[in-house]
């Protein structure tokens, strides 16, 4: 992915091959060497400048916007680290919002919604709106968005950057363990070593490239090994 032209140009990718099973994947940088513009150009949210992103056999690069919007909404899950809920909606509505936009009708997306947010332990606080709930809560919220619609893989983009090391560690530990349990993998860019421990395997970039990897026993027992299932 290259920015601008000539001698001015910039290379937030210079050469990156990456192949991802169902395992949990940590990407570490500092900022600026390319880990999110990699998570952007691997969920479809922009095209590379060249090169290909395969998923399930079809090359995102050559799809229109509007095609690869509609597969972000069906085949992958995305948690931020501000969580992005919507403040006037109520958790269970947030959550069934994929659903929804999809065209799946409002009794049933509710109706899975709910049975998300209680695997998350939220159970009885489906109808409170963002701002009654903790930071940790809102971020359960999230989780259970990004797995509704049964992705195929959820990026989360410095999902515990706005909590605490006791909420972070929560939190990651029910957005790994839910992954698994959807069968889908997990990319998480992060700057915080303890929250890559969550992950098998983790990546560290540099000026747009792969410079190290390296595997982690994970803090959880899912993604046993970080190898694929």
């Amino acid at each position: 992915m290259t920015y601008g032209g000539g001698p001015t140009a910039t290379h937030a990718l210079a050469g990156v091959d990456l192949d991802l099973g169902v395992e949990a994947l940590a990407v570490m940088g500092p900022s600026g060497s390319g880990k999110t513009t990699l998570l952007h150009c691997l969920a479809g949210i922009v095209p590379p400048t060249s090169g290909s992103v395969t998923w399930r056999g079809r090359d995102l690069t050559g799809l229109s916007d509007a095609r690869r919007t509609v597969l972000r909404r069906s085949d992958f899950g995305f948690v931020f680290q501000s969580g992005q809920l919507l403040p006037e909606l109520p958790a269970v509505e947030n959550v069934a919002l994929p659903l929804m936009l999809a065209g799946v009708d409002r009794r049933t997306a509710t109706a899975r919604a709910a049975g998300w947010l209680d695997h998350l332990g939220l159970g009885g606080l489906e109808q409170r709106r963002p701002g009654e709930l903790s930071g940790g809560q809102g971020q359960r919220v999230a989780i259970a968005r990004a797995l509704v619609a049964t992705p195929g893989v959820v990026f989360a983009d410095e999902p515990t950057g706005a909590l605490d090391a006791a909420t972070s560690a929560e939190v990651m530990g029910v957005l790994v363990g839910a992954t698994w349990t959807a069968g889908a993998a997990l990319v998480v860019v992060t700057h915080d070593e303890d929250v890559a421990r969550w992950c098998g395997r983790v990546l560290t970039m540099g000026d747009g490239r792969l410079v190290a990897e390296r595997s982690y026993r994970p803090a959880s027992a899912a993604f046993p090994g970080g190898g694929a299932r």
